[in-house]
């Protein structure tokens, strides 16, 4: 986020105050001493550090998001947590990935930190959703009130105060004469308070922005090409597409690179992830995957940048690309110093033994610690290690629902349902309002072909989850795939509702304007829907193709028969291979009179989905 205008400092001032802890192991210097702040345990939750916090003494989830210039609340949270908002100061201005936000600003009465009641605390309002359970950022203003050591691989956050350490190497963790890189930062401003640097790509000096709030590193296509990175090379692949706080959505690839280096480190004969845009302010956001895969110290006052490498990879190069026609949903290995491979491979079965190594100085004290740890390592992939640390959770805290669930993330996640589910099954045995829980056992119902006991759970999330809950999203698309339509399009409703300004919003229209003209319901609506997302949609976006075979089904149900042949006909432009599209057209076709050219798109039709003829006569749509 990029910020124009100011807030009030209330939260550095109040958490400058908290007590500092005892001093922690600093390389030989006469003077210098560094002292913790706060431990901010963080845990990795759909590759996001999230920290727990309370608003007015209801838990709730961050994203530890150090690309953040202000801590952020979505709307959504902000109306279930009944917190008023008012307008934000004159010219301030948000962007990020997915470009700008409009925001407004609340105020919580108290927020407690790190077990630390703040009160009169301000927050921003406003983007998209962030996901993973959470309803919101904690951004620089946390983060810059000191230095900052992130821990992510052991599960943890520190807000440090150091006195008179300017000219000492401040990674403290390091052992005599063990490697570790340092790089120049850029000053920070209260105007300017993110963790920005330097990196070389394939020789090119580019700037780069620290984010944790970006689950994946990401290079902007400007910077690539004039890197020399031919975007039409062989090589390249089509990655999807991501969002950020922005309300569009941003197409990204994966290509090879020669060389990428950063501070003493460098990788040969890599893959990097590109972004159409990225950020205003830098070429590059260097992600949660590189914390992971790294141990860093912010020195706020050096203006410097301490870090060692963890081991593993570095960057997540795993695609969002949408799967092909016909294949089921969807649900790289490098290291400084040496060549490295493409993108990961498909993550191997693996089981929950007991054993597994500490990535930092020392094994976990309790349940917490091996949560935390067990995460991290379920963030890097390395699901052995992950799911021993979760296993070891689980039975040092049997009654704590929070560690089976992670532990049945890490199996869905690692490709093992059963274990998977028998952990979901704790959880909501443990808690029986678990949302989430709840969710995840239903779509492993579903896919498992138990629709009843995924439309069980949905209820019973429906039943418990807010209103505004982002998890709405989720339960639409497993009603729709259960044909259960009016379900889905009431999940609908309610999350479009409470998020107007967010990203997903046009693949939330779609859905509502597929949903309506399969039932046959309210079709001038769904006619809107389909014009909305088509509205919000790039034209080379590969949904335009389904968002057009969408509102063919909606024309064909309204009678307008060309226009639905318009579109269907648009839509096999863009995929020619969509048995939806061609049966659609063909039943225009036959409504104009054109039997030979119908029965030729049906039987096309036919033979890339058999079962497309009793689709249609399902949702009474017949030739």
């Amino acid at each position: 986020m990029r910020d124009r205008g100011m807030l009030s400092v209330g939260m550095p001032a109040m958490l400058a105050m908290l007590v500092v802890l005892a001093p922690l192991p600093a390389a030989a210097a006469t003077k210098c001493e560094i002292s913790k702040i706060a431990d901010l345990p963080a845990t990795m939750l759909d590759r996001r550090p999230i920290v727990t916090a309370k608003i007015n003494g209801v838990d709730a989830m961050f994203i530890a998001d150090s690309g953040a210039f202000y801590s952020m609340i979505s709307p959504a949270a902000a109306t279930e947590f009944s917190l008023k908002t008012y307008p934000a100061p004159y010219g301030l201005r948000v962007t990020g990935m997915g470009g700008q936000a409009d925001v407004t600003v609340t105020r919580v009465k108290t927020f407690t930190l790190a077990g630390v009641p703040i009160p009169n605390i301000e927050f921003l309002v406003g983007g998209s959703e962030v996901g993973s359970g959470s309803v919101g950022v904690l951004g620089q203003n946390v983060f810059s009130i000191g230095d900052v050591e992130y821990d992510l691989a052991n599960g943890v956050i520190r807000l440090i105060h150091e006195d008179d350490c300017r000219k000492v190497n401040l990674a403290y963790w390091v052992g005599a004469g063990a490697p570790y890189s340092v790089m120049d930062i850029q000053t920070t401003t209260p105007m300017s308070r993110h963790t920005l640097g330097s990196a070389i790509v394939n020789g090119l000096k580019i700037r780069v922005l620290f984010d944790t709030g970006a689950y994946a590193s990401v290079l902007s296509k400007r910077a690539a090409e004039r890197a020399g990175i031919d975007m039409n090379a062989p090589g390249v692949t089509y990655a999807g597409y991501s969002s950020g706080i922005g309300r569009e959505q941003v197409k990204t690839w994966i290509v090879p690179v020669a060389s990428f280096k950063i501070g003493d480190e460098e990788i040969r004969n890599t893959h990097l992830r590109i972004g159409e845009t990225v950020t205003d302010i830098a070429d590059m956001l260097i992600g949660t995957d590189f914390f992971l895969s790294h141990h860093l110290y912010v020195a706020s006052k050096q203006h410097r940048l301490f870090f060692t490498y963890n081991g593993g990879p570095v960057f997540n190069l795993a695609s969002n690309a949408a799967p092909k026609p016909g294949s089921g949903p969807t649900p790289a290995a490098d290291a400084p110093g040496s060549d490295a491979a493409g993108p990961d491979a498909a993550p191997p079965a693996v089981s929950a033994g007991d054993a597994g190594g500490p990535i930092g100085p020392g094994e976990p004290k309790d349940a917490a610690e091996f949560s935390r740890r067990g995460t991290a390592f379920a963030g890097r992939r390395d699901f052995e290690h992950a799911l021993a640390d979760l296993t070891r959770a689980c039975k040092l805290a049997p009654t704590v629902p929070d560690y089976f669930y992670e532990r049945g993330i890490a199996y869905r996640d690692s490709r093992q349902p059963q274990p998977a589910r028998g952990d979901f099954d704790r959880v909501i045995e443990l808690e029986p309002e678990h949302v989430p829980a709840r969710l995840a056992r239903a779509e492993l119902r579903f896919a498992a072909h138990d629709v009843a006991g995924a439309l069980e759970d949905l209820d019973a999330a429906d039943r418990f989850a807010a209103k505004e809950a982002n998890a709405r999203l989720r339960m639409a698309a497993v009603y729709f795939g259960a044909d259960r339509l009016p379900q889905a399009i009431n999940q609908l409703d309610s999350w479009l509702a409470a998020h107007a300004a967010d990203a997903g919003v046009p693949g939330a229209l779609r859905e509502r304007c597929a949903a309506r003209a399969l039932a046959g319901q309210d079709l001038s609506k769904a006619l809107d829907d389909c014009n909305g997302a088509l509205k919000r949609t790039s034209k080379d976006d590969p949904a335009q193709a389904h968002i057009l075979s969408d509102r063919g089904l909606v024309r064909l149900r309204l009678g307008d028969y060309d226009k639905s042949m318009v579109d269907y006909q648009e839509s096999l432009k863009r995929l020619p291979k969509n048995p939806w599209a061609l049966y659609g057209l063909g039943a225009d076709e036959k409504r104009r009179g054109k039997i030979a050219d119908a029965d030729s798109d049906m039987a096309a039709a036919a033979a890339l989905w058999p079962p497309i003829g009793e689709a249609f006569a399902k949702h009474g749509i017949n030739p």
